[in-house]
């Protein structure tokens, strides 16, 4: 079986939460509860913490995880798609023979910090999944409470439209096409599509469900908030 390489991508700016990625939930910032989770997973053999700062890499090495080296500025800003983060550090576990990288033997997962309340279980299901339909990407959702066919619009010009207008008439969002939003709580991709692609969905890309309440993410104190109470429930 394939082994996995997690990423955990915690830069140290955040202009919705300052410090976002070393606030605490039930005393563990929210660096350590992805790195933990991390080396809960059999299969995940290195974890590895990309950040431009030295106080999150410090958090990650205290709690086990490997920290190559600190993230370029050009790779840190408020606008950089992970995307991008994730072509750098296979690029350079490939130029470094890091860790034992392997392209064609292992696979990545990435566990963003934002995501504290994600269980060991959704990522052996997201693993499971990913297996089994051997995509090129996987993404963790759950699903839509709206819907862009029936109560999502758009501004064009003074007016409002529907997101998408759907080709019959929809008089209640169950009738509307299932839809889903996606989640921080993981993510699944080989290497090679990463390298070779511009985005993760240039591929084939299958989903793991997860339930609305782990799928949390923390952009702000009101998100950091509602974590820490579930946290507790």
């Amino acid at each position: 079986m394939k082994s996995a390489f997690a990423i955990i991508c915690a830069r140290g700016g955040s202009k919705g939460l300052k410090n976002k990625n070393l606030k605490k939930i039930n005393g563990l910032s929210l660096v350590a509860h992805s790195v933990l989770m991390a080396k809960k997973i059999k299969t995940i053999k290195k974890i590895i913490v990309s950040t431009d700062s030295k106080r999150i890499a410090d958090e990650a090495i205290k709690y086990g995880a490997v920290v190559p080296e600190l993230r370029p500025k050009n790779l840190s800003g408020d606008t950089t798609p992970e995307w991008k983060v994730w072509k750098y550090l296979i690029n350079l576990f490939i130029k470094k023979k890091y860790l034992g990288f392997n392209i064609n033997k292992d696979f990545i997962i990435s566990l963003p910090p934002t995501a504290p309340l994600r269980s060991k279980k959704d990522i052996i299901n997201g693993i499971k999944v990913f297996n089994k339909d051997k995509p090129d990407a996987l993404i963790s959702v759950y699903p839509s409470s709206r819907s862009p066919y029936f109560n999502m619009v758009k501004k064009e010009g003074k007016y409002f439209k529907l997101v998408i207008k759907p080709k019959k008439n929809i008089s209640r969002r169950q009738d509307a096409p299932i839809t889903y939003d996606m989640t921080t709580v993981l993510f699944i991709a080989k290497p090679q599509h990463i390298l070779k692609k511009k985005n993760l969905f240039d591929g084939k890309v299958s989903s793991v469900i997860v339930s609305k309440k782990r799928a949390l993410d923390i952009d702000d104190y009101y998100d950091l908030s509602l974590a820490r109470k579930f946290a507790n429930d």
